[in-house]
């Protein structure tokens, strides 16, 4: 499954990683593609095994807001 968020508050390589990093950690979470022109980040996902809300949880954790 894939799902897009938009990430407006990114504006650098840190924040990708941070983003990458934390998403990457979930159990379920196949892949994630950020772009920071668009300020998106694209995740591929098993939706049997990770939520939502879970992937929105961890990039607010690193101090990002998602819209």
């Amino acid at each position: 499954m894939k799902k897009q968020f938009s990430v407006p508050s990114m504006s650098c390589q840190h924040c990708v990683m941070a983003i990458t990093n934390s998403l990457k950690q979930l159990k379920g979470v196949q892949d994630v593609t950020v772009d920071l022109d668009k300020k998106t980040v694209d995740v591929d996902y098993d939706e049997n095994i990770v939520t939502e809300s879970a992937m929105i949880n961890a990039i607010e954790e690193v101090g990002y807001d998602v819209e």
